[in-house]
């Protein structure tokens, strides 16, 4: 079994002893959502990929929060915010703004990007970089900005 299923369970268990159903709910929810893929494509699932599910996850709060708030639901709003929190503890350590814009440079460098035209060569590559390490939207706003 993966290192972050193990941690999954263990949380999960811990959980359910001290009663703390928002947490035991939140990771019921992210392994259910594992097993959905695991079960659609007939195979076990590594890390990296739990990241992907986790990152998904965190990014669905994210826009259901930005949603609840505009319709004046803080309740919902607060919920959602608070499981995204709890969903980030299980990705690795994030990157930071300066350690992105230095592998996106290098890369730029790497293959000789001239502009924007080039970004989805450069996105390419610092998908694969990067990986989970950061989300989508900051290495796409890190491009852009590179690449003017």
């Amino acid at each position: 079994m993966s290192e972050i299923k193990e941690r999954l369970k263990a949380d999960l268990k811990a959980a359910m002893v001290a009663k703390d159903s928002f947490k035991r709910d939140t990771i019921r929810f992210l392994n259910s959502a594992i097993k959905q893929v695991e079960v659609d494509e007939r195979r076990e699932l590594s890390d990296d990929d739990i990241y992907k599910i986790i990152q998904k996850s965190i990014k669905q709060r994210e826009d259901a929060a930005k949603q609840y708030k505009d319709a004046n639901r803080d309740d919902l709003y607060e919920k959602e915010i608070k499981e995204a929190e709890l969903l980030k503890e299980y990705l690795p350590k994030q990157l930071s703004l300066e350690e992105i814009k230095d592998i996106i440079s290098s890369i730029i460098n790497e293959i000789g990007a001239e502009g924007m035209k080039d970004m989805g060569r450069v996105m390419k590559e610092a998908n694969e970089k990067i990986g989970t390490k950061s989300d989508g939207k900051t290495i796409s706003m890190v491009v852009k900005e590179l690449l003017k």
